[in-house]
């Protein structure tokens, strides 16, 4: 295998990200995986495969999750060379998840089947990165269809079959651009989208009770700021007179709105919130962190109003940034400079927050990149809310890309999503994924728009991931009984 075709394969992955948000081109993903396909047909063995998909897999993570950096050097405190080292590190394990897809798709399939053998292996990774070691499920590659036809699926099958239908038509797309069997290639092309396409005409769920009024506060607080005792009375003052200018029936503000503990913030700025969400005949939900009686404490959403007060701890920790890896406290105390960086973990398990007349399935930061998470809380729930600090990372590419993320969360689900973040992206999503109001980043400001709370369940909801998955291994068994036979 030539430097060259490394080289290739590397620019492509690299390219590849241009088909995420905020740049959303779709056909560039497409096309770079297209040719990461024709790289691995033309691979002369596994290992070649295996260095290639490795190759495409650093470009991907290098420029996809770049704003790593940011967290670990300007917020975190880290020096820049090792800040970078940690960086590079982090997309080199990343990239390993494409290399064995490479790999196992050269080792189970003939050359004449890897076509069918590819789009599985890297979908069945894909869908390990989610897991392993915690799981780190950005970038899958079905999230960048979320405004195209192959969106249709995503009820269906969540992005993992969604993502199986991108790598498919990446596979048909090469096939016709290598000239191998092109009519039935274009045929099968065709009729994924028009699939799709029909699919999306389906309403799997309904609405239940009337719309609701929703203001989604974000108080654009800088990080570097965030939890400098100076500015606290500031922060509090801010989120409070943007909450008492809404007349709204649910006010929802994003994660750690308020930098201090819960017990330790004034009980009469508790009680204002409490009694203007009353005023307003609904309820609030804060972030917060909060103490439990044993010394542990959690990142959470509290809801302040008419409604029973309920809580949500998060249960999806952040490694470094939430909680301390076994081995890795030195690091985290001598090079990290990350407040309350131990959290303990939520319920696995959690109960939809009653308020505002609505059940809702609250998420924190990036715990709605896990599908499979979100569903904890689900049929039951009428709307999902994520609160978000993505300050973290700065004026990068993460915000746009969680955006997208939650747009396939809403999909998936067939339920509105209400995403509220502290620098942006704060926006109302509808059931169908689009995007139907948003706030500009790096601005204060409060979203007022109306949601609808939904009832029903999409199949994705009552089977999860397991009908996909299922799909790609009997593709993949297939494809092995060619080399068999």
């Amino acid at each position: 295998m030539s430097r060259r075709a490394q080289l290739v394969a590397f620019l492509a992955g690299a390219a590849a990200v241009a088909g995420f948000s905020p740049i959303d081109l779709f056909p560039v993903l497409l096309a770079a995986l297209a040719v990461l396909l024709h790289l691995w047909a033309g691979a002369e063995s596994p290992r070649a495969a295996f260095r290639l998909g490795f190759c495409f897999g650093l470009g991907y993570f290098l420029a996809g999750v770049s704003w790593v950096y940011v967290s670990l050097h300007r917020f975190g405190g880290m020096p820049a060379p090792l800040a970078a080292f940690a960086t590079l590190a982090f997309c080199a394990f990343l990239a390993l998840f494409p290399a064995a897809s490479g790999w196992a798709q050269a080792r189970l399939a003939p050359p004449a089947w890897r076509a069918l053998a590819a789009p599985a292996c890297w979908v069945l990774a894909e869908w390990l990165r989610g897991w392993v070691l915690t799981g780190f499920p950005w970038l899958s590659a079905g999230t960048a269809a979320i405004d195209t036809p192959l969106a249709g699926y995503a009820p269906l099958g969540g992005v993992t079959l969604v993502s199986l239908g991108v790598l498919a038509a990446a596979s048909l797309l090469q096939m016709i651009a290598a000239g191998r069997a092109r009519r039935a290639a274009a045929a099968g092309f065709a009729a994924l989208g028009v699939a799709g396409a029909a699919l999306q005409a389906v309403a799997w769920t309904a609405p239940q009770g009337e719309p609701l009024s929703v203001s989604l506060v974000q108080g654009n607080v800088p990080q570097d700021l965030k939890f400098d005792p100076a500015r606290y009375e500031r922060t509090l003052a801010a989120y409070a007179r943007l909450a008492d200018a809404s007349r709204a029936r649910l006010i929802v503000l994003p994660e750690t709105a308020l930098p201090r503990f819960l017990d330790l913030v004034d009980p009469a700025y508790l009680q204002g919130l409490r009694a203007l969400a009353a005023r307003n005949g609904g309820d609030l939900l804060l972030g917060v962190v909060r103490r439990n009686g044993g010394g542990e404490y959690f990142n959470s959403v509290v809801s302040l109003g008419l409604s029973p007060e309920a809580y949500y701890d998060k249960s999806h920790l952040v490694p470094f940034g939430e909680f301390v890896p076994p081995g890795f406290g030195a690091i985290v105390r001598e090079w990290l400079r990350i407040p309350m960086a131990d959290f303990a973990r939520g319920r696995s398990v959690p109960t939809p927050i009653a308020a505002a007349g609505q059940k809702i399935a609250v998420n924190i930061c990036y715990e709605d990149a896990y599908g499979a998470e979100i569903l904890r809380q689900l049929p039951e729930a009428t709307l999902l809310v994520n609160v978000s600090n993505v300050a973290w990372f700065g004026d990068s590419l993460a915000p746009g890309q969680h955006l997208q993320i939650a747009r396939m969360r809403a999909l998936e689900t067939g339920r509105m999503h209400l995403t509220v973040a502290n620098t942006g992206v704060t926006a109302v999503i509808g059931a169908d994924g689009a995007v139907l109001a948003r706030l500009p980043q790096f601005a204060e400001g409060r979203l007022d728009a109306s949601a609808q709370g939904r009832s029903g369940a999409t199949p994705y909801v009552a089977v999860s991931d397991g009908p996909a998955l299922a799909l790609c291994l009997l593709l993949a068994f297939f494809a092995w009984r060619r080399r068999r036979g």
